[in-house]
């Protein structure tokens, strides 16, 4: 299979970008437990214009990474491996799978309990921390399963996207989500006279961001829909879409995603920090991560193509898809950035994150064996 330029300029991007974020989240946690544990974290609760240092990352800068997901989710539709729909539909299915196994586990085990509301956190893949996992096996690894992870864990994002839209909204103030539709609407009608100057659209989602900040519905929802007035054209590099995700994907991947592990990975950790796993919140987040995302990955994808719906591609196999479902169960980022819409118990979120990192390190390290002992084994046949 040949990748696009493209691809290989995101792939590359996240690569570097998941060991990056390794690397932060470690000094993170030994900065929340070490003798300026107080000063750290005190940084990130500092008060800035009425909220907190922390807040403005993950409902401002993450609006910037829901951008550039979006972004690239509208390329894999239009050019990429969601173009052609028998392609797209093995990471469908497997993204699918991916989602509702490890919810239903969360809820087998916390439904009707006050942490039933945390079924969207197991559903979660860090496309980032996934294809860093990946990336450590080298050239062994077939060109397909880079293609197939990138778009699941893209598709996944999406789902989550809209899990936080419809799950996570308490309250709607209808005003504020019509005068931020109604931007989006005006951003549209630009895009559709082929003004492709990318100041009034910058401008527009940044009030746009506002209103929908104040709507009830999550911030970072306005990075998706915006994406998808950036005038696309043929999606060459020199049309709007293409020079917006070009220059995003850095700042984004060394600075936005690593200020959000390290501002949400503060965690301090006590002697008794195990008691609060010996609940069925932990056992569902990291149940849901380990078992159920490589579960529902492998089983949806075979009874997709076992029902004719999609087709396995050429140097992929199904051990390749176990394997890519191993490491969707790194949820990391986007775990933890429902965990912060799912709880408001200060003690619920600081068990719920540490369940994710514990989860998170079992995925990647089950998924980095396993694929490094598939791949090896297919190189002494």
């Amino acid at each position: 299979m040949k990748l696009t330029k493209t691809f290989k300029a995101f792939f590359e991007n996240e690569k570097s970008g998941g060991l990056l974020l390794l690397f932060v989240t470690i000094f993170s946690l030994y900065a929340a437990n070490s003798s300026f544990a107080a000063a750290y974290i005190g940084f990130w609760e500092k008060d800035l214009g009425g909220h907190s240092i922390t807040h403005w990352i993950n409902d401002g800068l993450m609006s910037i990474f829901f951008l550039l997901i979006g972004l690239e989710l509208e390329r894999e539709i239009y050019h990429g491996e969601l173009s052609n729909i028998k392609n797209a539909s093995l990471p469908i299915m497997g993204a699918l799978g991916g989602m509702l196994i490890p919810a239903a586990i969360f809820l087998a085990l916390n439904f009707k309990t006050p942490t039933q509301n945390g079924a969207g956190i197991p559903m979660a893949t860090d496309i980032a921390f996934a294809i860093g996992i990946l990336s450590l096996l080298g050239s062994k690894v077939p060109a397909s399963l880079k293609v197939f992870l990138t778009a699941l864990a893209v598709i996944d994002d999406l789902g989550a996207i809209i899990v936080i839209a419809i799950f996570y909204t308490t309250s709607i103030s209808f005003l504020n989500l019509g005068i931020a539709l109604g931007i989006w609407c005006l951003l549209f009608v630009l895009n559709r006279m082929k003004i492709h100057n990318l100041i009034p659209y910058i401008i527009g989602g940044i009030i746009m961001w506002y209103f929908m900040l104040n709507s009830g519905i999550h911030a970072t929802i306005t990075g998706v829909i915006l994406a998808f007035v950036i005038p696309f054209g043929d999606g060459g590099e020199k049309t709007s879409s293409y020079k917006l995700q070009h220059f995003l994907h850095k700042p984004v991947a060394f600075i936005i995603l690593p200020l959000f592990a390290v501002a949400n990975t503060c965690i301090t950790i006590n002697s008794d920090w195990h008691s609060g796993l010996n609940h069925p919140n932990a056992f569902g987040i990291i149940l849901g991560l380990v078992i159920g995302k490589p579960l529902g990955i492998a089983l949806f994808s075979s009874i997709g193509v076992s029902a004719g719906l999609c087709a396995l591609p050429k140097n992929l196999k199904w051990t390749h898809i176990l394997g890519a479902g191993m490491l969707g169960g790194i949820g990391f980022t986007m775990s933890i950035f429902i965990t912060l819409l799912a709880f408001k118990d200060p003690e619920t979120i600081l068990y719920s994150k540490i369940s994710i990192l514990i989860a998170s390190v079992l995925s990647g390290a089950l998924g980095f064996a396993y694929l490094k002992l598939v791949l090896t084994k297919k190189e002494n046949v």
